[in-house]
């Protein structure tokens, strides 16, 4: 909790990315406030991996972590609640908590990150993040050699089954409907013995989130270790969209090589503003913000 309330920047989101630009300008002595929920959409998942010097980690572990030291930098303050409005001032913009409370500063970064959208079948958001995985690079070598579906379809599904053929020789693609390839692609997948199922999937057989059985609508099962999902997903915060910053044709925000949005004033980084969905990029990211917001103030104030 803080009395202030203006600041030179405040950070929508406390997870790696706003935590790794909020040391970036708290080294810099920047006033700058925090306003997370503490909700982060990896809550879930058990570790975290491909991240140098915390391999295997929890994800809670992590955060923990970063947050103990960015505390150490006595002019980041932080905020628990949800921002839930943003408007622009004279001077920078006016940010809205659920409780009402009105923060103002003159930079804003937005780490607010993305939310998933779940489809509809029993058991899938039980296992999301556990043994529904989204990346071979954060959790394949933990299922390497196992026995691996591929919840998506088309040019999505063809482009993930070649990353995890090189971690197992067990793959089925489960298109939950009518199968999507060009000649070409199916003459690949022939070759490397990709199995194609186009039966609609029922439900996820699991316990405590991990894969037992994949059931189907005509009542057959076929048991799995892990699969790969790919889902759409929106943006977790409203924010950004209300301030006028543009999105990508893949729905993230839109940015350039310094996180700055099409809006004056306002960066994002994080998953939010990438499809390279790992820790690793978002606290490089969140590193990249810091440092040229503080390049940005000095550039205004000295």
């Amino acid at each position: 909790m803080t009395s202030t309330k203006d600041f030179e920047v405040i950070i929508i989101g406390g997870s790696y990315a706003g935590l790794s630009a909020a040391m970036a300008l708290g080294r810099s002595l920047r006033n700058v406030l925090i306003i997370d929920s503490e909700l982060p959409c990896n809550r879930q998942t058990p570790y975290s991996h491909n991240f140098l010097t915390q391999d295997g980690k929890t994800p809670k572990e992590i955060s923990t972590l970063a947050r103990q030291q960015v505390e150490n930098y006595k002019t980041v303050k932080f905020y628990k609640g949800l921002a839930t409005m943003g408007t622009k001032t004279v001077n920078g913009f006016e940010i809205t908590t659920d409780t009402n409370e009105k923060f103002t500063a003159k930079k804003l970064i937005l780490a607010t990150g993305i939310k998933d959208i779940m489809p509809e079948i029993k058991g899938f958001e039980e296992c999301w993040g556990i043994s529904i995985i989204h990346c071979p690079y954060c959790h394949g070598y933990e299922y390497r050699k196992q026995n691996t579906g591929i919840l998506a379809n088309g040019a999505k599904a063809f482009h993930l089954v070649s990353l995890v053929n090189n971690l197992t020789d067990n793959i089925t693609i489960l298109t939950n409907g009518k199968a999507d390839f060009s000649s070409e692609q199916m003459e690949k997948l022939n070759k490397h013995s990709i199995k194609i199922i186009e039966t609609n999937i029922s439900k996820f057989e699991h316990k405590n989130g991990h894969i037992q059985n994949v059931v189907f609508s005509d009542k057959t099962k076929k048991p799995f270790d892990a699969a790969y999902g790919v889902i759409p997903f929106l943006q977790h915060s409203d924010i950004p969209v209300s301030l006028g910053c543009e999105l990508n044709e893949h729905g993230h925000i839109k940015v350039d090589a310094f996180q700055k949005t099409t809006i004056q004033g306002i960066y994002a980084c994080g998953d939010n503003s990438n499809m390279m969905r790992s820790v690793a990029n978002a606290v490089y990211s969140g590193n990249i913000t810091g440092a040229v917001i503080n390049g940005e103030l000095t550039n205004e104030q000295f």
